[in-house]
């Protein structure tokens, strides 16, 4: 009856929970009004205390400027210590005031209660005041961090912060340590090393670093030399105090050393400052103390890529400068240089990505890009090709360049023989030779007897080490690095000298060794070899052949003989024992290296010969085994044919080529079997319009067509068909006559060279509205007859061929050494202006040529520009270079582009890379030897009742071996098959073959062998005397026919009469 309900229970209870929180929650707003109350209380207290303070700070240096009071140390000491108290960002100025005040104090003279550092000598002022003047200097250094020297404003500032830094970091501008004071020196310089210990932990290296590159990294700099010399002394400070410990020569070679090109700002701006380097010796300490592996990469990793090429650029141009402590420390020199370019080079390769910068040193990897250090990048190349520079090569290769070549008696040069190529009427040349040979060379060839474990050999192992690191890190100045090691004229035969004597023997055997070795010294041996490689192999590539073969620059042509035989074997046996399939990084760099220099020396003699005969061919090479291993699709018989198909003989490639096309045809069904037959193409064509209907009937032809059987039948004007056979030989006339008509220099699609008359494109061949598709189709029909072995009588420029070979993409095809092979004269000009000795600016020339087009001057510029650009001593090379590329290249670079495109559609240009130059034209024109008459009897074919013991053949054979001297024989060859040379492989395989026949009336009356006309030929009867009548010839079927003469004499005059006036169907 007295019990209390459920629902008023919990609803008293939540309101005295409510009451509990609310009152909680007040207690809390109102700590939290208190809290907020004091900060407010403190903020504004210290907000007025700061206040106050500033402008008790300002009113000191404002009375102090009025005069009004007199400042000494301990004014500047409590007002500094209220600056530093509220010291912000906004306090910038009332800080340079008391730095301004400071300094002012240290000037006064014969005061020592003004001087600032004379609270230093207080008891009760020294910790505080140390404590100030080390927070003060490390302001200085903040603010340097963000100021530009190169504002005028910001430079101003620059000079105050660092003459603190430089009056409190040393006492030797302290008045207070003059005179009486001298006593004080020790204990106050323990204060300017404490000062500069507290700085070091600080980052007061940093500070300086970021100080340098603001200033210098940049194509002009913006420190004057006081800044610059202010700002190396307080660098060096440290490290002098600290005795050079290793810790401080870390942060130094780290933070200063890594400034792209400080020194050489220093040797320019401040020469005081390089005296100072050499006066401590800082170069040999920087060198000792990266000779330790583990300190070279701690610095490198810290730098990272660019920075390290800075330094490395830095202690080049150091060593470049101190000849003497470079000469006496080159092995550790050599070694941090190494180190460091093989870090960079990890570097690169590692950072590598798609998202890559470029580098105008180091090429492309993933890096932060810094305009700075880019626009400084020109001077760090400066820096780096101290390394290539003749001084340093001299010092470094110094005990390669002190061995004295053995010399004998000079004599006279004797004359060269005169060549098509090169006839060498240049000025002064005789005299220049005459003064190169004055003191003549034995020649160098291997001796061995030098170990190769000796201290000598290991330096110039580990230098040639160096340099070849060099060029395979600093990729993008690579030709820059090859030009200067090849300036000195005697460094490489020096070199290929020293390598002569190595090991035992010298030479092949003991680099052969190394090859299955992998020993250091292995590496370093063939790092030696691969530099004399590369070097040499641009020194050739770049001297023309007036310096090669007559001045013979550097080597001895006896010396290019023995070194290519070296090249030959060493690449040959890299390929046959196996070792190139499995070669990796450094062995791949070394072969392709040796085979660069053995190709570049082949591609040279292929130009002119200075080789003896089968210099090039592996006697012990059995072109059998290699073909069954080619069979197999063995690895090293593909890859020799890859890259040195030379060591092969001739007629062996020919008969190769022969099989690659043959079994092309049998995949592409182009050769009659016994289940099948070829397609055949049939085209009609009208004599009088030949390249016309050609033309039409063939350039839309698929390609495999005009590789398969084409049949031509030809008509005459009316449309009547010609009497025939429908063969082979009628497409062989039809071809033969397509081409005479096409490469007629009058037709102006072809041109010929000044003096030996070959054929090259020509420049105004767009005369013609359908040039180029002209020139696509001709590149179809010579490839056509190349396809078929039909040999055609067409002499190419061999500039032109080395274009269709695709040389001219190689890095080392030179343009100007193909020059003589399109107009030597105009190459003798050339040369005449690199070998000028005046000023070439006086010749008046511009980088342009002017050229006669059909009567009018047209001036081509070689260059954007180049017209009102003058030739300079300076820009001559380019000048010459540029020129003979326009002349063989960019005069007629479409019309060649488009016989290559024709060429190729038929004949796969790999299939040609097993020839040279002059191969690939005997391979169109035939053999270049005399006709073998012993291999034509043998393979010929006879008719009409003619047979080998025919009295009129025994005459026939007699008189073109006795009678006929070598040109008439190239004459009757021309005579019969229109090509006055033999063909490659012998008249075996002239198709169709060789063919004489009796003949007893004209061409017109002819109507083929009866069974009574061979036997009249057979037993020598005759309807009449054939006398009156001349021999004929048919060339699309190789056939001569030949009346049944009585007497030998008139066979002998009738076949001259005939050969001499290439009479053919004429005259019958």
């Amino acid at each position: 009856m007295f019990s209390v309900p459920q629902s008023s229970k919990s609803e008293f209870l939540d309101k005295a929970r409510q009451a509990r929180e609310e009152r909680k929650g007040h207690k809390e707003k109102e700590k939290a009004a208190t809290q907020i109350q004091a900060l407010v209380r403190r903020f504004l207290c210290r907000c007025r205390l700061q206040k106050q303070t500033r402008k008790e700070v300002d009113d000191y240096f404002q009375l102090s400027e009025a005069g009004t009071t007199k400042r000494n140390a301990l004014s500047i000491f409590k007002i500094a210590r209220k600056l530093l108290f509220i010291y912000r960002l906004e306090d910038k100025m009332r800080f340079e005031k008391l730095c301004r005040a400071i300094l002012a104090s240290m000037e006064v003279e014969n005061e020592p209660k003004v001087w600032y550092v004379s609270l230093a000598l207080s008891k009760d002022l020294t910790i505080p005041w140390l404590k100030q003047i080390k927070d003060v200097l490390w302001i200085c250094c903040q603010l340097l961090k963000n100021l530009k020297p190169d504002i005028l404003q910001d430079n101003k500032l620059v000079t105050l912060y660092l003459t603190m830094l430089v009056t409190f970091t040393d006492t030797s501008t302290w008045r207070i340590v003059r005179g009486k004071g001298e006593a004080l020196r020790p204990a106050l310089t323990r204060i300017c090393e404490n000062i500069m210990g507290h700085l070091n932990q600080k980052g007061f290296y940093s500070t300086l670093q970021i100080l340098l590159t603001n200033g210098l990294a940049r194509s002009k700099p913006s420190l004057s030399k006081g800044t610059l010399t202010a700002i190396f002394s307080l660098s060096l400070r440290p490290v002098i105090a600290a005795h050079f410990s290793e810790n401080l020569l870390r942060s130094f070679l780290l933070h200063i050393m890594s400034v792209p090109a400080v020194v050489s700002h220093l040797s320019v701006l401040t020469p005081e400052c390089m005296a100072l380097i050499q006066t401590h010796d800082l170069l040999r300490k920087f060198i000792l103390f990266l000779s330790r592996e583990e300190q070279c990469l701690d610095i490198c990793v810290c730098l990272e890529g660019s920075h390290s090429l800075c330094l490395l650029g830095n202690l080049i141009q150091l060593g470049y400068l101190n000849e003497k402590v470079l000469e006496e420390e080159a092995n550790h020199f050599v070694k941090d240089l190494t180190d460091m370019l093989s870090y960079c080079q990890r570097y690169v390769s590692q950072k590598k990505s798609n998202l890559t910068h470029w580098h105008p040193v180091l090429g492309w990897f993933s890096q932060t890009v810094d305009y700075g250090l880019n626009e400084s990048m020109p001077l760090v190349t400066k820096q780096l090709q101290h390394l290539w520079g003749v001084s340093v090569i001299r010092t470094l290769f110094s005990d390669v360049l002190s061995k004295k070549l053995e010399s004998q008696e000079s004599t006279p040069p004797p004359p060269q023989p005169s060549t098509s190529q090169n006839n060498l009427p240049v000025k002064n040349l005789f005299k220049r030779a005459f003064q190169k040979s004055a003191s003549v060379r034995n020649i160098l060839k291997p001796v061995g007897g030098k170990r190769v474990d000796s201290a000598e050999v290991q330096k110039v192992c580990s230098i040639c080490v160096l340099y070849q690191t060099t060029l395979s890190t600093l990729t993008q100045i690579r030709l820059q690095i090859l030009t200067g090691l090849t300036h000195l004229d005697d460094l490489l035969p020096k070199l290929w000298a020293f390598i002569c004597e190595l090991g035992p023997q010298g030479g092949l055997k003991l680099f052969m060794e190394c090859l299955n070795n992998d020993t250091e010294e292995s590496k370093q041996l063939l790092a030696m070899l691969m530099l004399f490689c590369d070097c040499s192999r641009h020194l050739i590539t770049i001297l023309d052949d007036i310096e090669v073969y007559e001045e013979q620059t550097s080597f001895k042509i006896e010396e290019l003989i023995t070194i290519s035989s070296f090249l030959n074997t060493f690449v040959y046996k890299m390929i046959w024992d196996g070792i190139l399939e499995n070669a990796k990084g450094e062995k791949l760099e070394l072969f392709h290296s040796v085979h660069g220099w053995l190709m570049v020396l082949y591609e040279r003699d292929c130009r002119r010969r200075f080789t003896p005969d089968d210099h090039w061919l592996r006697k012990d090479l059995k072109p059998s085994l290699l073909f069954q291993e080619l069979e197999k699709g063995k690895k090293r018989a593909q890859l020799l044919l890859q890259y040195i198909p030379h060591v092969i003989p001739h007629k062996n490639r020919v008969l190769l080529f022969r099989n690659i096309v043959t079994k092309e045809k049998e995949s592409l069904g182009l050769v009659e079997t016994s289940s099948a037959s070829p397609h055949v193409t049939h085209i009609t064509i009208r004599r009088s319009r030949m390249l016309e209907d050609g033309y039409d009937q063939l350039r839309r032809l698929p390609v495999n067509s005009i590789k398969g059987v084409i049949r031509v039948k030809f008509v005459n004007d009316l449309g009547v068909d010609e009497a025939g056979i429908d063969q082979d030989g009628v497409f062989k006339e039809f071809l033969e006559e397509i081409i005479k008509k096409v490469f007629n220099p009058a037709l102006n699609l072809f041109k010929t060279t000044s003096g030996n008359e070959r054929l090259y494109p020509s420049p105004t061949s767009y005369i013609h509205e359908n040039h180029l598709q002209l020139f696509e189709f001709v590149g179809k029909m010579l490839g056509k007859a190349v396809y078929e072995g039909i040999v055609v009588d067409v002499p190419f420029a061999s500039f032109f061929l080395s274009q269709v070979l695709g040389h001219h993409h190689s890095t080392f095809y030179s343009s100007i050494d193909e020059l003589p092979s399109l107009d030597s004269e105009f190459y003798k000009n050339l040369t005449s202006i690199k070998r000028y000795d005046g000023d070439v600016g006086d010749l008046g020339l511009t980088l342009s040529y002017d050229e006669d087009v059909m009567g009018q001057l047209v001036c081509h510029e070689l260059i954007p520009g180049g017209k009102t650009m003058p030739v300079t001593n300076e820009n001559k090379i380019s000048y010459i270079h540029l020129m003979a590329h326009f002349r063989m290249h960019t005069q007629i670079k479409e019309q060649t582009a488009a016989f290559i495109r024709g060429f190729r559609n038929i004949i796969n240009p790999e299939w040609l890379h097993m020839f040279s130059t002059p191969e690939v034209q005997r391979l169109i024109s035939g053999d270049n030897a005399e006709i073998d008459l012993d291999d034509l009897k043998k393979h010929t074919v006879y008719y009409g009742g003619f047979h080998s013991s025919h009295r009129v053949i025994i005459w026939l054979w007699d008189i073109l071996s006795s009678d006929f001297n070598a040109e008439e024989r190239a004459m009757f060859l021309k005579f019969v098959t229109s090509c006055s040379r033999p063909p490659l492989l012998g008249f075996a395989y002239l198709k169709p073959p060789f063919s004489i026949r009796c003949v007893e009336v004209s061409d017109d009356q002819d109507t083929g062998d009866t069974l009574g006309s061979v036997l009249r030929g057979f037993f020598t009867i005759r309807k009449k005397e054939p006398g009156g009548r001349l021999p004929t010839s048919s060339t699309c079927f190789n056939l001569l026919k030949l009346p049944n003469y009585s007497k030998k004499s008139i066979l002998r005059d009738k076949l001259r009469y005939a050969i001499s006036m290439n009479t053919g169907f004429e005259l019958s």
